[in-house]
């Protein structure tokens, strides 16, 4: 269940009205408004105005719309499916609404959300397919903002594309097995040759390329997407990773991954946790591998959903070796990993000229042994090293550094939740990051970022990771 904050106060719904009595009341710019968005629709209008304005009678008169000239009375709102009250007059408006609600019907007073059972929407209007924006009343403007917005995404002929995909819904369901094969045929149908022969205005050759989709769709083969779902702010996944979560039939994530963007996927999509954290293995990563390869199998479309990117300590490798093993088509959409999305809160350059001109990323875990990884001789050569799952290997990791020769006041920067509201930024030296173990506080994933080039970072919204002067004490007892 959503927060309370982020739940609406109304139900969205499109109410049919084609043949039936939308009555407006009111005289002016409102009611003029009201009537222009009515006849978006196949309603039948019926403007109750007394003398109506000069501008208005016209316009009335050129759209032949019924029209009542006389003052109100409640059984005017007899027989309506909508009743709007545009009077300007506050008084009047909650009358008319009165009347409406006495007849068990939707009414709308202007600017009296208190008096309104239902709100016009700004829309888009593709016939039959049309989008309606609200706001609850807190803003028109917005809306209408927001409206200009959809109106340039959406294709002019996409009414003309719906209107064709009437006429083949009773072939799909006869022809095309229920299930994945008939959604697969519709994304077809709605993005393939189909749509574009509609937006070019061929609608001849869309009937042609719409009969030989029809005729080749046979059973669904399986897919699996690897998708990378960025270090956790949902406005940084990616368009591409969005539109195949939209399409997948399951959705396989990791505990790294937030709900809300596990959310983001098909509503009708199967979802399963792996779990895959330190300590809380639900699922081992053989049982995931056979997951993906019995889903495949049964020709469903599945989004194996990673934290961060799937190619950096994702082990997408063992899942892409098992899928080719099994014959099962699959494809890498990248995500942003979780140093960039760090670096950025930090304002940090992960290479500066003259600096730093190579970049390393490592969880440190290779650490035993006394041969030193590569990785830290290259970090006393200049390059940044970005430590993921750092907050268990900090002390290890700064061992070894310096060991291999990298100054103690070397700057470290340590960020928890890179991307997301709940971030912690921190900064330190090298010899402090031992400290980082014991910060059990720190219950998010932590990545370390060490280097000359985090001297340049924004420290201005991050902590001491061990206060100075709490290091001066433990110098002077020792």
């Amino acid at each position: 269940m959503l927060p309370r904050t982020e739940q609406l106060s109304v139900f969205p719904a499109f109410f049919r009205v084609e043949g039936r009595v939308a009555a407006v009341f009111g005289n002016g710019d409102e009611a003029f408004a009201k009537v222009r968005l009515l006849m978006n629709t196949q309603a039948k209008i019926v403007a109750y105005v007394q003398t109506p304005e000069a501008d208005y009678h016209a316009f009335l008169i050129a759209n032949r719309i019924a029209t009542v000239r006389a003052e109100f009375s409640a059984d005017q709102v007899k027989g309506a499916t909508l009743v709007f009250a545009a009077t300007d007059d506050a008084e009047a408006d909650r009358a008319i609404v009165d009347a409406a609600r006495a007849e068990r019907i939707p009414a709308n007073a202007v600017d009296q959300p208190d008096y309104c059972d239902f709100y016009t929407p700004a829309l888009v209007n593709r016939a039959p397919v049309a989008v309606a924006i609200g706001t609850e009343g807190a803003g028109p403007v917005l809306a209408q903002m927001i409206r200009a917005q959809i109106d340039q995404i959406l294709s002019p002929s996409l009414g003309k594309l719906a209107e064709l995909a009437t006429r083949y819904r009773k072939p799909v369901e006869r022809l095309v097995t229920r299930g994945v094969a008939r959604r697969v045929f519709w994304r077809r149908f709605f993005s393939g040759p189909v749509a574009d022969a509609v937006n070019a205005g061929h609608l001849l050759r869309a009937e042609q390329a719409a009969d030989e989709l029809l005729r080749s769709s046979r059973k669904v083969e399986g897919r699996v997407w690897l998708v990378g779902a960025g270090p956790g702010a949902e406005d940084l996944l990616t368009l591409r990773a969005q539109r195949v979560m939209m399409e997948a039939d399951v959705i396989v994530y990791d505990a790294l991954v937030p709900q809300a963007i596990v959310d983001m996927g098909r509503r009708d999509a199967e979802r399963l946790s792996v779990g895959k954290r330190k300590g809380c293995h639900s699922k081992s990563q053989e049982e995931i591998n056979d997951l993906l390869v019995q889903f495949g199998r049964e020709g469903k479309r599945v989004v194996r959903l990673k934290s961060g990117d799937p190619l950096v300590y994702g082990r997408a490798g063992e899942e892409m070796a098992v899928l080719r093993a099994a014959g099962i088509a699959y494809e890498i959409v990248p995500g942003i990993t979780s140093a960039f999305a760090a670096a950025a809160d930090f304002e940090l350059p992960l290479t500066l000229r003259g600096v730093a001109s190579s970049l390393v990323f490592t969880t440190g875990h290779d650490l035993t042994g006394d041969v030193l990884p590569d990785w830290a001789s290259l970090a006393v050569s200049g390059a940044t090293i970005a430590v993921y799952m750092g907050r268990t290997v900090a002390a290890s990791v700064a061992g070894r550094l310096m060991q291999a020769g990298l100054p103690p006041e070397t700057t470290v920067a340590i960020i928890e939740n890179a991307s997301r509201r709940d971030r912690r930024l921190m900064h330190g030296i090298l010899r402090d990051l031992p400290d980082l173990e014991h910060r059990d506080e720190l219950s998010g994933p932590v990545m370390v970022i060490i280097g000359d080039a985090v001297a340049g970072a924004n420290f201005e919204q991050s902590e001491p990771l061990v206060s100075r002067k709490a290091v001066a004490q433990d110098y002077a007892r020792s």
